[in-house]
């Protein structure tokens, strides 16, 4: 709760970090920010094509694959950009690490926000073809802002606690790459859980936090499920991003004093 208190407080100073790291992400580029829109049409268009035509994919649950697809995409590489970028927030950001007055702690919150403006792009291409098979906004939509929040604060408390850990192990980076990779087909992005007829497979799915947000997005989008109607996943999903950011906090605060040291 310190920490939020904190990012309201320095507000405006996060919101023009925010606008600065988005920029540089593209800065050099001749098209510039246009990147943050074709890297994922591009991405959707590979996707798609590979399994609507190579793997002969057709509707999930008489859902059109393309919105099934994009519904679990989307969450996704919001999660994978925003851990990714967060666990390096201190070591991408030396030279204000070393600035006694800088709150650094405030640094993962800033690759989040970068990390969700990139992602407005698959929003208005996910909004497109939802509108394109005639499924239209409606108030279900606004759970969508509920498992917003639960991708900010598990890339938050994870993001804590590998920004602190990487400058004195570098490697963490890497290891964190491979896990994603690992977990991406773990998760039901790409595979309906529904086919797992294996019981004792499922504990893929109830161990992983991740897969909680993708049927969520899905959920609110596509079936229209409350977002209490999993309760157990629900509090699996809270405990465990309680956890990590206990873990996060805790390791953040030891190692502080030490950044300059190894930086």
């Amino acid at each position: 709760m310190k920490l939020f208190l904190m990012a309201m407080k320095n507000r405006r100073m996060l919101f023009n970090l925010i606008k600065s790291d988005f920029k540089n992400r593209y800065l050099g580029n001749h098209l510039g920010i246009v990147w943050a829109f074709i890297q994922p049409l591009v991405m959707v268009a590979v996707y798609w094509f590979v399994f609507t035509k190579g793997f002969r994919a057709g509707a999930v649950s008489s859902v059109p694959f393309l919105l099934w697809l994009l519904a679990g995409m989307v969450p996704w590489f919001l999660l994978n950009d925003a851990i990714m970028s967060s666990s390096s927030a201190v070591t991408s950001q030396a030279f204000m690490v070393k600035k006694i007055v800088f709150e650094v702690k405030l640094l993962p919150f800033v690759k989040i926000g970068s990390a969700v403006l990139v992602n407005l792009a698959f929003w208005v291409f996910l909004l497109i073809v939802c509108l394109a098979y005639g499924y239209y906004p409606s108030w279900w939509w606004l759970q969508l802002a509920y498992y917003m929040l639960c991708i900010i604060a598990i890339s938050l408390s994870l993001g804590l606690l590998f920004s602190a850990i990487m400058p004195f192990w570098p490697d963490i980076g890497q290891i964190i790459s491979v896990i994603l990779q690992v977990l991406f087909w773990a998760t039901p992005v790409m595979w309906d859980q529904d086919l797992i007829i294996d019981s004792k497979y499922w504990f893929i799915v109830k161990a992983n936090p991740f897969a909680y947000i993708i049927n969520g997005f899905r959920d609110t989008m596509i079936n229209h499920t409350p977002f209490w109607h999993h309760y157990s996943m629900m509090i699996y999903f809270c405990c465990f991003t309680f956890v990590m950011y206990w873990l996060g906090n805790r390791s953040f605060n030891k190692l502080r004093p030490h950044f300059a040291d190894v930086l």
